[in-house]
């Protein structure tokens, strides 16, 4: 094994010294769209909206982005994808979908059912490979690839529902590892096919001493709890009393700042962390460069991007997007700028807006990262507060007030004529200065939103702050039906979700006085 991992951190630096760039990233774009034309032509999408004449038009870039409507996942699934869903082969892609990808993400609350083609299972295996070739710009010690890699993705047990199969896109995946992959794979197959998240988490628990993991995957706030919960078991002081091996976190999902003071707590030494940026519609690209933020997309995979700037004039202030909105290809698109992600995709999505709002952080390099949702912005009277401001405020809080913040959400209501903010904020430390973490809130966010600066003087009139337990946020999710690796607490709540949220809180502080 040892002699193994020394081959793989070998070959790494041999293929990086030999490989050279072919292409610009309009080149690969470009090259992709013609394949995705050409593959899908023939389906019932592809004549409908004839890519082959779309195809012989000399402009025939231009002439798809004029041609095809964009598509929200209620749009793409009303007019195309139920076809799948009902057994019908080449609807949207050619071929008969044999797996769906469940995702409600994280403001949706009915399961939305993503097709995964062959061709997207391979899409996202060649992004996984080119992550692999981009560990040699980290300082990985090669014993590293010998140990084993803990995923902690949703359930692997998928259900059959008569022509297709349906379950977390981890378990898809899993399904589809190659077999080489397996003898690195934890917590192996009877644990990750249990259906039930707390069975895996005790089983996990339990079985940790016997792994020697050098790399764990999966969204910081489940696996910050499976860390909790083995130190905790073990009765041992950090997590590399356990697995002292542990050098590689992978993340995504969602922003990891308001995790990283607590998650340092519980390592015994320095890691890697590396963000990667994935979806149930496909796999995008990760963190290829040591130091930076960004997250370098990967442009020759079967994915065809256009960039919707986010603004007034693409969207609503609810988050929906306005008849033919103005986009951007990989090359058109400048620094600091907040843009909706269109995708079109060997999976049979067109022009279709899969909810995330990135800035690119360095347009030479293709990287980006991810500020927000479409529908997870707070703009009631104009602020434009980000996810990425909100993470900045909480980690600015945890900071200056030295205490743990592992969830929080916020919402916006009318307010004496005017507008407010409410943010709800999980930590243990319940007894902590409520006016002072407002105040810092407010302070940190009139420092790097100058929109929510403006409105502080004028229409948003005041900002509220509920203190509450971690575990509150936790059982909230057990509550929907939601707890597990891949659910993740919305950052932003609002309407009938926001409802939910305010009953179940006072439910709960009626019968517990929490």
């Amino acid at each position: 094994m040892a002699i193994f991992g020394n081959l793989v951190s070998r070959s790494l630096r041999i293929r990086k010294k030999f490989t050279l760039k072919t292409g610009t990233p309009r080149q690969y774009q470009v090259q992709v769209l013609h394949r995705l034309l050409e593959k899908a032509k023939h389906t019932q999408f592809g004549e409908h909206y004839d890519f082959q004449g779309i195809l012989s038009n000399p402009q025939w870039v231009s002439q798809y982005r004029k041609s095809i409507p964009v598509h929200n996942y209620n749009k793409m699934h009303d007019e195309w994808w139920h076809k799948c869903l009902e057994g019908e082969g080449n609807v949207s892609w050619p071929e008969k979908v044999k797996y769906f990808a469940l995702s409600s993400g994280t403001s949706e609350s009915a399961s939305k059912h993503i097709p995964v083609t062959k061709d997207m299972l391979r899409s996202v295996k060649k992004v996984g490979v080119k992550q692999l070739y981009s560990m040699v710009n980290f300082n990985i010690p090669p014993k590293s690839f010998e140990k084993g890699i803990l995923m902690l993705g949703g359930t692997t047990s998928l259900y059959e529902k008569g022509d297709y199969y349906e379950g977390d896109m981890s378990g898809i995946q899993a399904k589809n590892i190659p077999r080489w992959f397996r003898r690195f794979y934890k917590p192996g197959g009877n644990i990750s096919n249990k259906p039930n998240w707390e069975q895996r988490i005790k089983l996990i628990v339990r079985k940790a001493p016997s792994w020697d993991v050098g790399t764990v995957c999966g969204v910081p706030a489940w696996v910050q709890i499976v860390f909790e919960e083995v130190i905790k078991y073990h009765k041992v002081n950090n997590i590399h009393e356990i697995w002292p091996n542990l050098a590689i976190y992978i993340h995504g999902g969602v922003s990891f700042e308001p995790y990283r003071e607590s998650f340092q707590k519980l390592l015994g030494k320095p890691i890697t962390f590396i963000e990667t940026y994935m979806a149930s519609e496909g796999s995008f690209g990760f963190q290829a460069r040591p130091g930076t933020k960004g997250i370098k997309l990967v442009l020759n995979a079967g994915v065809f991007y256009e960039f919707v700037p986010f603004n007034e004039e693409n969207f609503t202030a609810d988050g929906e997007v306005k008849p033919n909105p103005k986009s951007y290809m990989i090359h058109e698109v400048v620094e600091d700028v907040e843009y909706a992600v269109m995708l079109s995709t060997c999976a049979g999505a067109w022009r279709y807006l899969i909810g995330d709002v990135v800035k690119f952080t360095s347009v030479k390099e293709h990287e980006i990262i991810i500020v927000g949702r479409t529908k997870q912005f707070l703009s009631l009277c104009g602020e434009h507060m980000s996810i990425d401001n909100m993470n900045k405020a909480i980690d600015t809080v945890q900071k200056k007030m030295g205490i743990t913040i592992k969830e929080f959400t916020v919402a916006g209501f009318s307010y004496e004529n005017l507008f407010a903010h409410r943010w709800y904020i999980g930590t243990d430390a319940v007894d902590s200065d409520v006016e002072q973490i407002r105040q810092i809130i407010d302070e940190t966010l009139s420092e790097i939103n100058d929109d929510y600066a403006v409105e502080r003087t004028s229409a948003l009139k005041e900002v509220f702050v509920e203190i509450i337990p971690n575990q509150v946020f936790i059982e909230y999710l057990r509550f929907k039906g939601k707890e597990g690796a891949m659910n993740k607490f919305p950052r932003v709540l609002k309407g009938a979700k926001l409802k939910d949220w305010e009953e179940y809180l006072a439910h709960k502080a009626i019968n517990t006085n929490v």
